[in-house]
């Protein structure tokens, strides 16, 4: 499965392609399903550009985005950063009338069982997401883990090297518990293509767009998602042998 991440906590000044508005967010899904994205992630802003869990913010974006791409499963995140912030999302979400196929929970924060618990309450698939061994430690451990949609290890590494180990160790962890959860490994910003070509070699899910990074593989700078959608489809279609090593030695 490709994911595609639109835009995340990014703004113009990262990327001038960068959409922000229901509009923006509609055309640009539109775009990433014709490269060959079969799911999207994206972040709601509110009036004043900012990201937000806000009912009617959260409303407009998938109203607009399921209009655009009918039956295109659609996930946003929760993370603590978003207005209203820490423990005041749990009552956001709470609010939500119309209301995304998922929601990504960062095992991170302290909140996490409580928003998993609150998610799946409505009916919401969980990808829970994993930043470090700790994370998947924590995860495992939860009674709710096996519901879980999938599990996402996010690389936030940019040494190459450190961003495999670190994803390595958390497969580990994975591996020991027997979840039989799907996963999505995905980098950012300089580990955006790594691990993405790591996730290929695995049989893993992964998840490309302007949320992790706006570099194609070559190093240029994408004109927008739907072209790094299409560096990501040429690049799974190409035979494993002949792709070139994510990383010279990588961690196994």
């Amino acid at each position: 499965m490709l994911q595609a991440c639109l835009n995340g906590a990014r703004t113009t000044e990262f990327h001038p392609q960068t959409p922000l508005t229901p509009a923006e967010l509609a055309r640009d899904a539109r775009r990433a399903v014709d490269a060959g994205a079969t799911e999207l992630h994206l972040h709601p802003r509110g009036a004043d550009g900012r990201e937000t869990l806000e009912a009617g913010a959260v409303a407009a974006a998938l109203d607009a985005v399921r209009a655009a791409v009918p039956g295109t499963p659609i996930g946003l995140s929760t993370h603590a950063g978003i207005a209203p912030g820490g423990r005041g999302r749990l009552d956001a979400v709470a609010s939500w009338r119309v209301l995304p196929d998922y929601v990504s929970v960062n095992l991170i924060e302290e909140d996490a069982p409580d928003m998993i618990a609150l998610a799946l309450s409505k009916g919401i698939g969980i990808e829970a997401g994993l930043w470090s061994a700790a994370d998947a430690e924590r995860f495992v451990k939860l009674e709710d883990a096996r519901r879980c949609l999938r599990i996402l290890i996010e690389i936030n590494e940019q040494d190459t090297a450190e961003g495999l180990a670190a994803a390595a160790t958390i497969r580990l962890v994975l591996a020991r518990a027997s979840l039989d959860v799907p996963v999505l490994q995905h980098g950012f910003d300089a580990t955006v293509w790594p691990l993405y070509q790591d996730a290929l070699m695995r049989g893993l899910d992964s998840r490309i767009g302007l949320e992790d990074g706006r570099e194609l593989p070559d190093g240029t700078v994408a004109q927008d998602n739907a072209e790094l959608l299409k560096a990501a489809v040429r690049l799974a279609r190409v035979p494993p042998n002949l792709r070139p090593e994510a990383v010279p030695g990588g961690v196994a």
